[in-house]
């Protein structure tokens, strides 16, 4: 995998998306390999002085959840009052041990956790907009006010929660890019394919790997 060299200053933001415990092997909804990404973000994460986490933070009983919805199964379809509505299985349940960051992670300059997906009635993938994508976290406000420009996004997953804030990062008009070495795809019905060209339609830089200078 070719490697970029990287330089980040005062203006950049390491954007470290869900990299929890029921998106990692053995979780409630495990991205194949998806602790991978945790020596790879650690390496970055070094080399930034300014670092955003996000956490999915569902309700009980979350709209989200298959378990929810009788007689339908995760990874099926139905429409909600925002529109179509992937189900999953219960997972990042609030104050359980799936929704905890995984314990791996070396981030000691993180400066904020967004916390996302905790209005049971809306599912949340963007770490800036809820699912009716009229819902904002706070995360754009956030990034315009302290003055950052360019966005660094990693984590899990790639083709939802990496996809979708890195897209709404460039609608915000931060500079954007993913660092695929370290994120990783659940590849839903061909969702990997359609989120790496939805990302590059959007102007998201797609960078393999990156080194810090």
């Amino acid at each position: 995998m070719c490697a970029e060299t990287i330089s980040p200053h005062r203006h950049d933001v390491l954007l470290v998306i869900d990299v929890q415990n029921d998106f990692c092997p053995g979780g409630a909804l495990a991205v194949p390999q998806g602790d991978a990404v945790v020596p790879v973000i650690n390496r970055l994460a070094a080399g930034f002085e300014h670092v955003v986490v996000t956490q999915d933070w569902h309700t009980p009983g979350h709209e989200s959840f298959a378990s929810s919805h009788p007689g339908h199964d995760p990874f099926s379809e139905i429409t909600v009052a925002y529109g179509r509505q992937t189900l999953w299985p219960d997972h990042c349940v609030q104050d359980t041990n799936g929704a905890a960051l995984h314990a791996g992670l070396a981030l000691p300059g993180a400066e904020l956790i967004i916390r996302k997906g905790f209005r049971r009635e809306i599912d949340s993938y963007s770490a800036f907009f809820e699912n009716d994508r009229k819902t904002p976290t706070g995360l754009g406000g956030y990034l315009r006010e302290r003055g950052f420009q360019r966005l660094f996004c990693v984590g899990l997953a790639l083709d939802f929660c990496v996809r979708f804030s890195a897209e709404d990062a460039r609608k915000q008009g931060f500079e954007t890019i993913v660092v695929e070495s370290a994120c990783r795809g659940i590849n839903l019905e061909g969702s990997l394919n359609a989120a790496l060209q939805s990302m590059r339609q959007a102007g998201v830089t797609l960078m393999q790997d990156a080194v810090l200078a």
